[in-house]
């Protein structure tokens, strides 16, 4: 992996190299740059495929007529360099073939590409620059257009090195506030976009034209015969490198898969788990690591990790409330001394239904919904007087998530609308809430006639959300900023564009079959396995911050006269979380957790202040 960056329709060598020093974590083994006067591109290299000087990025055609600069891998490259016959290659590396595969293909070459990509392809001829963007938005891929002119790169910070007015995008901010993460191809800064996932943008004269090249298919059949031989080339493909690799091991089978499917190619493996004194997944991961007789190591993170977290906001650009960030970010700190390159087991819930909401829709279209509401909605309020800790036994952490979780509860069977019984699940902030917090609009209907209003099955709409919304904007930019903040290169067997178009063919009993997720991955992978121990959550100790480390931050940043001088937020709700969190803790601590993220972006991006936690 890289960090690209550039613009067209101007020139300005300093800004070029301001753009491009500022993301040197993406790749710090090398820099190079291309400039003339319609178009400049910059590039950090993280060397990972022909360790050479030929490597060195940007890279052109024979004639100098075309220039590119890449971040990614393109796991074919070897079978379409193969069929590029009439062409000087002078390096080994899948970024040449891209080249000459567009000379060749012109923008259909990126339909062939099978990888994780973000590339721009400067055309001379046709006075034109081409971004592209892999089909499950792996890489990130940012852009602007501003007074004609168009500025790109692998991370927003390089953008803001041109003098953009820095102003909050109110709209990113109202989805940010229900999922923790801004699910839009909008950004939480007004004016710069996300190239959309299996996308292609060209630019010229005209301006901008952005043209989708693929998706998810809905019509696909596949054959479940197919699965272990499939997943073990998409494995396979990820395994080329020139430097060291490993994986990121967790107590669960997804892991645990490319642990077993590596070694088939492998004997020498390097694997990596992070856990917290309180949480962790080190006995699990310990059993698979001793059953393919890995090379193991355990990352144990203490309360003081907690003073990275200004750190990962700035690598993450964007205000991103999942807590996880904090391990991943940790765990690929460590694992650098290592290795160069990880695979992880992210996208295997998103294919094949591994999520606990899952379960519950599927139980709420087929039980819930068949009582008549009249019936439901009294019998929800009664819910409301049992003692939370009591219904731990039908949900382990309802007595964490007190009063406020019991609302939830209600609120699922209460409805009979789908996207209002998800959200009820998945919400940070409900659509009430958010009114009392800040002036917002609702995203319910958007959800639901985006996802929830075609003749597919439940099941396939929800996974389709996932695809296309969780799992792009919170797990993949969370593995991608936070391994590329050290320089490791991370890949994902499970989001093969072949695989997750095999996953879309399964019939859903092939995904849940009655309380079992994951079927069909857990029935073929069985033979290769040691016996499957139930996962158990993986929890980030943010209460103990939130009530110690944190304070000092909480009160600095989420006092009333900063949230009054700001104006985006209700003091008065906020205050109402921190008096009320001792009774819902688990369920204000998410909330406080997600407006303390963006508070701290706020400083640090939109008003160029530093945070500091002692």
């Amino acid at each position: 992996m890289c960090g690209i960056t550039g613009f067209f329709g101007f020139e300005d060598d300093q800004l070029l190299d301001r753009m491009t020093n500022v993301v040197h974590h993406r790749g710090p083994n090398q820099s190079g740059y291309f400039s003339d006067y319609l178009c400049s591109l910059g590039h950090r290299r993280l060397s990972i495929i022909d360790l050479s000087e030929y490597g060195r990025q940007p890279i052109s055609n024979e004639d100098q007529s075309i220039h590119i600069t890449f971040n990614g891998e393109i796991y074919n490259f070897q079978e379409i360099k193969n069929k590029l016959r009439n062409h000087q290659f002078t390096s080994e590396t899948d970024t040449e073939v891209i080249v000459y595969g567009y000379e060749e293909y012109g923008n259909q070459i990126i339909p062939r590409l099978n990888g994780c990509f973000a590339f721009a392809i400067y055309d001379s001829n046709k006075k034109e620059i081409l971004l592209a963007r892999d089909r499950m938005g792996i890489k990130p891929l940012y852009y602007t257009v501003v007074d004609n002119k168009l500025l790109f790169a692998s991370e927003i910070k390089s953008i803001l090195e041109y003098p953009i007015k820095r102003e909050v995008n109110r709209n990113a901010l109202n989805y940010y506030l229900s999922f923790f993460t801004n699910i839009t191809h909008e950004t939480m800064f007004k004016g710069i976009y996300k190239l959309p996932p299996g996308h292609y943008a060209t630019f010229n004269e005209n301006g901008l034209h952005i043209q989708k090249y693929w998706d998810i298919p809905t019509n696909h059949t596949s054959n479940p015969k197919q699965m272990y031989s499939l997943l073990s080339d998409s494995v396979q493909k990820r395994l080329m490198s020139d430097v060291p690799l490993g994986i990121y091991l967790s107590g669960g089978i997804d892991s645990a898969t490319v642990t077993s499917l590596v070694s088939n190619f492998s004997d020498n493996i390097k694997t990596f788990t992070v856990g917290f004194d309180q949480y962790s997944e080190f006995k699990p991961a310990k059993i698979t690591s001793d059953y393919f007789n890995t090379d193991h190591k355990e990352i144990l993170v203490n309360h003081k990790s907690i003073k990275e977290l200004p750190n990962i906001v700035w690598h993450q650009d964007e205000p991103m409330g999942d807590p996880t960030s904090i391990p991943t970010f940790l765990l690929s700190k460590e694992a650098k001394k290592s290795v160069t390159v990880v695979l992880t087991g992210e996208g295997a819930d998103e294919q094949f239904a591994g999520y606990e909401q899952e379960k519950f829709m599927m139980l709420h279209q087929k039980y819930v919904q068949k009582f008549p509401l009249f019936f439901r909605k009294p019998s929800a309020k009664i819910l409301q007087t049992i003692p939370a800790a009591q219904l731990n036994y039908f949900f382990k952490y309802m007595g964490q998530l007190g009063d406020e979780g019991k609302k939830r509860v209600s609120q699922f069977l209460s409805t009979n609308n789908t996207t209002d019984a998800l959200m009820s699940m998945l919400a940070i902030f409900s659509e009430k809430e958010k009114n009392k917090l800040t002036s917002s609009y609702p995203i319910n209907p958007i959800i639901e006639k985006k996802f929830f209003q075609d003749s597919q099955s439940l099941l396939s709409q929800l996974l389709r959300f996932e695809n296309k919304v969780l799992l792009t904007e919170n797990l993949l930019m969370k593995v991608d900023k936070n391994t590329m903040a050290h320089g490791i290169e991370a890949r994902v067997p499970f989001l093969d564009h072949r695989v997750v178009e095999f996953a879309a063919g399964l019939p859903n009993n092939q995904k849940i079959r009655g309380f079992k997720d994951k079927y069909i991955l857990r029935n073929v992978m069985k033979p290769y396995l040691p016996q499957q121990q139930k996962k158990q959550r993986f929890f980030v100790p943010v209460d103990a911050w939130l009530k110690h480390d944190l304070q000092p931050v909480l009160e600095q940043l989420l006092n009333k006269s900063t949230i009054q001088k700001q104006g985006f937020f209700n003091y008065y709700y906020i205050q109402k979380a921190l008096d009320r969190y001792n009774r819902s803790p688990l369920y204000y601590g998410r909330q406080l957790w997600t407006l303390l993220n963006f508070q701290m972006w706020h400083k640090m991006f939109i008003d160029g202040e530093k945070v500091i936690i002692q």
